[in-house]
C-alpha cells in the first residue's frame, strides 16, 4: 500500500502569527489543504497529518478530508525534528508500505511530481528515496552529498555544514519516499547527536547507507514546487506563483484575463468559457462564474453564482446570486442573500441585501433594497430607500409585478406595494398600496409670494 505522513506539527514561529502556519492561506486556501489534496490526487491510498503545536486548529480544518491524524507530544523535555515527527505516525507503517513523506508547508507540490518522484523509486527499488533540486542560493537547506554512482551518501543540514558542503547547490527538498519496513528499522538507530538536539529525519539515510542499502536522488526540475513558506515574505512569494498558475488554468480553458498580474482567483473558483476578466478583480473562495460574462475591473465577488451573460463592473458581490443576463454596477454592492433575476439592472450606487429582485426589474442607481420580495418588471427609482429597520427589528417589503416606485419615495416596512402599483416620487408610503393604485404621501406644494427674495 502506498502511505503519506505528511508533517504539520511545527511551531512556525518566523510567522508571528496566532495562526498555525499551515493554516495560513495561498489564494484563499489553507496551504496544507494543497499538500493533502497533491497527495490524496497522486494516488495515496492511506494519508496520515501529524499535528503538534495548534493541533485543534489544524485538526478542525482538516476534518472533512480524507486523512487520519496523530499528535506529536510538544512540550519543553520533548524532543524535536522531523525523524521525531514522523516516529509519531510509526505505528501506522506496515513492512509492506511505500511510504511518502511531504511538508504541510509546501503547497505549490503537484501531483504530477509526486507521481514522478513515487516511479522512480518504485522502479529503482531503493530503499529511500531523496526529492533534490538544484538552488542558486541553497541557503538554509540540508546538502546533499552523492557517492560515485550518483547515489546519495548522506544528507547534511546547514547548521552541522562545512564551509565546503555549504558551497554545494544541491538541496534537500524535505521530500522523500522510503520502505516503510526500512523506515521503522532507521528511525530506531537515529540519535540526537546534532547542534539542535534534534532527531533529523535525514539522519536515517546515512543509517541505511550504513547497511549497504541504497539510496536514490531524484533531482527536480523545477524547484519552483518545492518552495517552501516560513515567513511572511514566503506567502506573498508562494501566493503569486499559485495565483499564475491558477490563471493560466482558467486561461487555457477558455477564460480571456486581461492583466493576469493584476487578476486574483482563488483555487475553489469556477469560470465558464468565454469570461472576460478584467483588472484588479478579486473572485473568491466558493465563487462560480459562467459563461460569457464581463468581470471588472475592480470587483470583489465573494462565494457567489454569477450565471452566463452577466457583467459585473466596479462592484462588489458577497453570498449573492446573479441570474443570466442581467447588468451590476458600476460601484454597486451586493450584500449576503441577495438574489437577483434575469436581466436586472442593478445601477451605479445601489445597495442589495438579503433581497430577491424578479426578472427585468430595474434599479439604475442611488437606492437601497434590504429585507425586500421585488416581482418582475419592476421599476426603482433614484433614491428609493427600503426602510427596512424600526431600531430594533428588520421588516420585510414586498413589492409586486410591474410596479412603479417614483423617485426619493420611502417603503417603509412592512408594506406592500401589489402588481402595478404606483409610488409617486417623493412619497413616504406607511400603507399597502393596492393593484394598480397611485400612493401619493407627500405635502401639498404652498409657494409664498416674494418670500424668497433676499434671503441670503
Amino acid at each position: 500500500m502506498n502511505m503519506s505522513i505528511i508533517l504539520a506539527a511545527g511551531e512556525g514561529t518566523r510567522m508571528k502569527s496566532n495562526i498555525p502556519k499551515t493554516l495560513h492561506k495561498v489564494c484563499g486556501k489553507e496551504m496544507i489543504k494543497y499538500v493533502i489534496e497533491a497527495s490524496i490526487n497522486s494516488g495515496i491510498d492511506k494519508n496520515i497529518v501529524v499535528l503538534g503545536h495548534g493541533k485543534e486548529k489544524v485538526g478542525h480544518n482538516i476534518k472533512d478530508m480524507n486523512v487520519q491524524t496523530v499528535e506529536q507530544p510538544i512540550g519543553e523535555n520533548v524532543p524535536y525534528g522531523t525523524g521525531y515527527a514522523v516516529m509519531a505516525a510509526e505505528k501506522l507503517i506496515d513492512n509492506d508500505d511505500m511510504v511518502l513523506i511531504l511538508c504541510a508547508d509546501g503547497p505549490l507540490i503537484s501531483k504530477e511530481t509526486l507521481n514522478s518522484f513515487m516511479n522512480y523509486h518504485c522502479e529503482n527499488n531503493h530503499a529511500a528515496s531523496v526529492m533534490t533540486a538544484n538552488l542558486d542560493n541553497p541557503t538554509g537547506y540540508g546538502r546533499i552529498i552523492r557517492k560515485a554512482d550518483e547515489s546519495i551518501d548522506k544528507i547534511v543540514e546547514e547548521k552541522d555544514a562545512t564551509e565546503e558542503i555549504k558551497n554545494i547547490k544541491e538541496i534537500n527538498t524535505g521530500i522523500y519516499c522510503f520502505n516503510g519496513e526500512l523506515l521503522k528499522y532507521a528511525l530506531k538507530k537515529i540519535n540526537r547527536d546534532n547542534s539542535q538536539n534534534e532527531y533529523y529525519l535525514t539522519d536515517t539515510i546515512k543509517v541505511l547507507n550504513n547497511e549497504g542499502a541504497k539510496i536514490g536522488g531524484w533531482l527536480l526540475k523545477d524547484a519552483e514546487d518545492i518552495k517552501a513558506v516560513n515567513d511572511r515574505v514566503q506567502l506573498a512569494e508562494v501566493t503569486k506563483i499559485m495565483q499564475k498558475r491558477i490563471n493560466q488554468r482558467h486561461m487555457y480553458s477558455g477564460v480571456t484575463i486581461i492583466d493576469p498580474d493584476n487578476t486574483y482567483i482563488d483555487d475553489t473558483v469556477i469560470i465558464g468559457k468565454d469570461t472576460v476578466i478584467y483588472p484588479s478583480t478579486y473572485l473568491e473562495e466558493g465563487t462560480i462564474i459562467g459563461d460569457s460574462c464581463v468581470i471588472g475591473p475592480n470587483t470583489r465577488i465573494i462565494n457567489s453564482t454569477v450565471c452566463n451573460k452577466v457583467t459585473v463592473e466596479n462592484s462588489k458581490v458577497v453570498e449573492s446570486f446573479i441570474d443570466n443576463g442581467t447588468c451590476v454596477g458600476p460601484f454597486a454592492f451586493l450584500r449576503p442573500g441577495s438574489n437577483l433575476g434575469k436581466n436586472v439592472k442593478i445601477g451605479d450606487f445601489v445597495e442589495v441585501k438579503k433581497s430577491k429582485i424578479g426578472d427585468n426589474s430595474k434599479s439604475s442607481h442611488l437606492a437601497y433594497i434590504g429585507d425586500a420580495e421585488v416581482g418582475k418588471d419592476v421599476n426603482i427609482g433614484c433614491g428609493v430607500v427600503f426602510v427596512n429597520y424600526d431600531g430594533k427589528n428588520k421588516h420585510k417589503t414586498i413589492v409586486g409585478d410591474k410596479a412603479f416606485l417614483g423617485s426619493n419615495s420611502n417603503l417603509i416596512a412592512p408594506v406592500t406595494i401589489e402588481e402595478g402599483g404606483y409610488v409617486a416620487a417623493g412619497s413616504t408610503i406607511t400603507e399597502d398600496v393596492k393593484k394598480g393604485d397611485l400612493a401619493i404621501a407627500r405635502a401639498r406644494q404652498v409657494n409664498k409670494e416674494g418670500k424668497g427674495r433676499n434671503r441670503f
